[in-house]
């Protein structure tokens, strides 16, 4: 029987989300644990063993995989690259893999080496699953629309994994989103009618991080806690209770719609429970593509008052924009770029828009004819579209690194924090009571490895004269100022060598391949109409082509779309020469010295120029963008070759 269970949670990538680059100053591995897999630990029976190896902060080892009779996964859309690797890992160890959540839900007709998919929601799925493997015939695929009550939810086994190395605790409260944005894939997977958790089992699953020694922040996973306003309001009077009874050992943060502000009572209820972070959606400062995005909550009320309202609150706003809607304006990055320093948004994550598998805009591009390929799940540094604009492709992708560049250049990212501190009452710093002297010896490691590593960066002044006006003008804010330049170390760093760096090399390799596609239009502008004009017009159909690649040279998924022409005239120009390498060898030998040492140096000139393009490419876009780039060199050496034996007029009798 497979009575050893092995939950391997796949590794996240870097991004802006991660926080990999200053999770180190406070001794830290990662953010949070992989709460659906202490979930599924519960629902499974009594008799399973269960082990669990979160990649992100611990390796998976060939004696974990020995002790198990079976592998479980979950994962996102953004792990599926570290998934495939576990996939891969599994079935060398010859054990049978099951895997689940919002990734193979989405896409597992297109995951390979998966024995058993248990999809949606677990309390649904799980229990099939077990049944027919304890019975010997478990099938390959469980799937379920139903949406579990969350009554019958179990409280996670915490108790499986070490907490030290994580940032925050997490918790759920709800599933479910009553809104209903074109770009969002939350109502696809959990509806839109939020369910929630009956607010004594909340408490209970705080009594038990409680009991297990836990003190400090507690994420609370809901992609929009205030869904359900009614029983949000009951459960925050119950948590007010149980904080000033326990001494006030958690702080919480969350997700919720911005149209928090309109209600000051649920506002206050927030910050009364120890709230001190919420993301919200903002999106775009443009009405027009809130409207066109079915983002109805950000409509009708004034954006920058309603985050003022929630930082003056004492809670922390962070937030998300897109760039990309149909209707965004040519001035787009100016608009955002605005917004985001006028509102003290300190912690900006600015995505492309992207379209995720079984979305309203997928769906809607796809029969549009604009889809190009699936997402990556990562949209804030990948530089890569997987649809076509409205917006030309180049400028589009050029006002998003423009938008990323400016707020993250360290003088805006602290300028932004200033007016943040400034926002935030004095009421809701210094942890209300929960940071402690443990908390408060983190808070000085944390201050020297900050010191240390931005004072001797290339912003420290910036840094220096953001710590001195945070002591001057209000010096209880000290720790929230600390916490503000560690994240905006990770931001910074990300912007510089995942956006800044890679944009730049994008446009440079971008000019190279514009200047070759112009070199390869002279030379068959030169060479025999008669004989070459089909190739010709096809290679300039190519070149076409190319001027998109050179504008997007960044982005994977529209090298896909001319790779295969790109091969195909590679393939043509080459049966071509084939079909006459008699007569050009006969031309060769006919040729003068002189036009041999002409072509000869006009053949060395493009392999430099294109060894300088595919080292470039290389760097910028991997073998792919190293393939093309040769096929196109390889393209261009032979019409060269070609249009130089033509061009005379006995080349011209010889080959007509």
């Amino acid at each position: 029987m497979y009575h050893r269970i092995l939950m391997v949670y796949p590794e996240f990538p870097e991004t802006f989300w991660s926080f990999k680059g200053s999770l180190g100053f406070v001794g830290k591995k990662t953010n949070f644990p992989p709460l659906s897999l202490l979930t599924v630990a519960a629902l499974l029976p009594e008799r399973y063993e269960v082990r669990i190896v979160d990649m992100n902060v611990i390796r998976l080892r060939s004696t974990d995989l020995d002790w198990a009779d079976m592998v479980f996964t979950s994962s996102m859309l953004v792990q599926k690259e570290s998934l495939e690797r576990v996939i891969a890992r599994v079935r060398r160890a010859g054990k049978p893999i099951v895997a689940g959540g919002p990734y193979p839900t989405q896409c597992w007709q297109g995951i390979e080496g998966v024995d058993h998919f248990v999809l949606n929601e677990a309390e649904v799925t799980l229990p099939a699953f077990i049944a027919d493997l304890e019975a010997g015939h478990p099938k390959h695929l469980y799937t379920s629309d139903l949406k579990p009550d969350l009554s019958l939810t179990p409280p996670p086994r915490y108790g499986l994994i070490d907490r030290r190395p994580y940032s925050s605790m997490t918790l759920q409260f709800s599933r479910g989103c009553p809104n209903d944005c074109e770009f969002c894939d939350i109502v696809e997977l959990f509806g839109r009618k939020p369910r929630v958790k009956p607010a004594s089992r909340f408490i209970a699953e705080l009594e038990s991080l409680h009991s297990l020694g836990h003190r400090g922040g507690i994420f609370i996973v809901d992609d929009n806690f205030i869904g359900n306003r009614v029983a949000v309001k009951l459960l925050l009077d119950q948590v007010v209770d149980w904080q000033e009874t326990h001494g006030r050992p958690f702080t919480f943060s969350t997700e919720a719609s911005v149209d928090l502000a309109r209600d000051e009572e649920l506002l206050s209820l927030m910050v009364r429970a120890g709230f001190t972070m919420t993301f919200v959606g903002i999106e775009t400062p443009v009405k027009e593509s809130l409207e066109s995005a079915h983002k109805r909550t950000n409509l009708g009320i004034s954006l920058p008052d309603s985050v003022r309202k929630i930082q003056e609150s004492g809670i922390e706003v962070t937030a998300g924009f897109i760039v990309g809607f149909d209707t965004d304006p040519e001035d787009i990055a100016a608009r955002q770029i605005a917004f985001i320093q006028e509102s003290g948004i300190a912690t900006a994550m600015v995505g492309l828009l992207t379209a995720l598998p079984n979305t309203g805009l997928h769906r809607r591009l796809k029969v549009e004819g604009r889809l190009l390929a699936e997402s990556s799940g990562d949209n804030t540094h990948g530089l890569a579209l997987n649809f076509v604009p409205k917006m030309e492709a180049s400028k589009l992708i050029g006002a998003y690194a423009e938008v990323l560049t400016t707020i993250y250049d360290p003088k805006r990212y602290f300028e932004r924090c200033q007016v943040l501190l400034e926002r935030l009452p004095r009421r809701s710093q210094a942890g209300d009571r929960v940071l402690g002297e443990r908390t408060a010896l983190s808070n000085v490691r944390a201050l020297l490895h900050s010191f240390f590593r931005q004072v001797l960066s290339p912003y420290g002044h910036h840094y220096l004269g953001f710590l001195a006006t945070t002591l001057w003008r209000r010096p209880w804010m000290l720790a929230k100022a600390i916490e503000k330049a560690i994240e905006g170390y990770s931001l910074i760093r990300i912007t510089r060598f995942k956006v800044e760096k890679p944009w730049a090399r994008a446009r440079a390799l971008g000019s190279l391949l514009h200047r070759s596609i112009l070199s390869l239009d002279r030379r068959i502008g030169k060479a025999a109409p008669t004989v070459l004009e089909d190739l010709f017009e096809e290679s300039r159909a190519v070149q076409a082509a190319l001027s998109t690649i050179a504008s997007l040279a960044a982005s994977v998924p529209v090298l896909a779309l001319v790779e295969a022409s790109i091969q195909a005239l590679s393939l043509r120009v080459a049966g071509f020469v084939s079909d006459r390498s008699s007569r050009l060898a006969t031309l060769a030998a006919r040729a003068t010295e002189a036009q041999r040492r002409d072509l000869a140096a006009a053949v060395g000139r493009h392999r430099a120029k294109h060894f300088e393009v595919i080292a470039s490419a290389s760097t910028l876009a991997g073998s792919r963008m190293s393939s093309l780039v040769l096929q196109l060199a390889a393209l261009e050496t032979m019409i060269l070759g070609i249009g130089s034996f033509t061009v005379g007029g006995q080349g011209r009798a010889e080959l007509g």
